[in-house]
């Protein structure tokens, strides 16, 4: 495995990586988190084999992945289309693998309330057979996503490892997700497969879709602001996230495939910046920040709706565990993300390209 000198751990493993590439498969690699995985992986000159089946990722993502510098640091991509529900395709994508990295879920707790057979049937049956197929390709570690959601209602505030079972589940989304901690620790210690789980808190960043009933709301107020609709905050806006850029994220996930000190008896870390951040704080900092775009912006007032079925009144994390074994520091606060955050979004909104294109022309009238 790699190891890195104590003064920047996760800028070494980048060097060591660009000096010795490796090969690794990105499940789900059409969504937003997988599509960032890859990204981050092209950028360093990384092998990358991506598997997904569009049901919740989009060709898009791929496309500006591919358009992005990232893709011309001598990398390589092959994309296999396939559902991780399907053995064949699992096998098809792992062979010369060195790592997995497997984003590829139903990920919503709207939606599995809604469908809890389907998400059981993504979550559960295609994780084995991801696990499976690793073990048949015999690669080097498995990191997977798991969620917070496994926390349930725990009272405890920040969240660490071990206060898992102190709250009880709140949708079968996490129960999916605790079914794979559990399968993971059973193929660890059955088969000797290297896995570890990585617990993500709510995490944001390009690529997130703003679109549809499970939308996350990041993007979908960006979008309704950028609209110049009226956000809504269920429940009375002191609900609290622990939000994470997608940036962190790509980080544990490289730590976790590589760091010796990643497997142990307990081998899941929460992944998120380790602040708590109420609705309300979020929705002024999003407004905030989109001002310099719209003006108008300043003067929207959110409206406040009903808590949401399944979800949980406070949420952060402890991230001490991270830091300490694989030396994971946020290089994104919640702030600075939603700054990079914002200017994606603005720049790939149909909103917000008008009104760039406004701005520009201005410019060149006034130049």
């Amino acid at each position: 495995m790699i190891s890195g000198v104590d003064s920047s751990p996760y800028e070494n493993i980048r060097r060591e990586l660009r000096e010795n590439p490796r090969t690794w498969l990105v499940t789900g690699c059409a969504g937003f988190i997988g599509s960032n995985l890859l990204q981050e992986l092209l950028s360093l000159g990384q092998k990358v084999v991506g598997l997904d089946d569009f049901s919740t990722g989009y060709q898009r993502n791929l496309d500006d992945v591919m358009a992005s510098p990232a893709a011309k640091n001598g990398g390589s991509f092959r994309f296999v289309e396939g559902d991780i529900r399907d053995i064949k395709a699992c096998r098809k994508a792992m062979k010369g693998v060195d790592y997995v990295l497997h984003q590829a879920a139903l990920g919503s707790v709207p939606r599995s309330i809604d469908d809890p057979a389907t998400s059981n049937s993504v979550n559960v049956d295609g994780f084995i057979n991801v696990l499976l197929a690793a073990r048949e390709a015999n690669v080097k570690r498995v990191v997977y996503a798991s969620t917070c959601a496994v926390y349930g209602d725990s009272p405890e505030c920040p969240l660490n490892e071990e206060h898992l079972g102190s709250g009880a589940l709140l949708s079968p989304y996490a129960a999916t997700k605790l079914t794979n901690e559990i399968y993971a620790a059973v193929f660890q210690r059955t088969y000797g497969l290297q896995i570890v789980g990585l617990r993500y808190f709510n995490i944001f960043g390009p690529r997130q879709d703003p679109n549809g009933a499970y939308a996350a709301v990041i993007p979908r107020w960006i979008d309704k602001l950028l609209s110049g609709e009226q956000c809504e905050i269920l429940g009375d806006g002191e609900t609290s996230r622990d939000f994470c850029h997608v940036a962190n994220v790509a980080q544990a996930n490289i730590l976790a495939a590589t760091s010796d000190s990643a497997i142990g008896h307990s081998p899941v870390y929460n992944v998120a910046c380790g602040r708590e951040t109420s609705l309300n704080e979020l929705y002024r900092m999003i407004r905030l920040g989109l001002v310099g775009f719209q003006p108008s912006i300043a003067a929207s007032h959110p409206r406040y709706g009903p808590f949401r079925d399944g979800d949980i009144r406070r949420s952060a994390a402890d991230i001490t565990k991270i830091r300490t074994l694989l030396r994971y520091e946020p290089t994104h606060s919640t702030a600075q993300g939603l700054g990079q955050a914002l200017e994606w979004y603005v720049e790939h909104s149909a909103q917000g390209a008008a009104m760039l294109s406004q701005q520009e022309n201005a410019t060149a009238a006034i130049g």
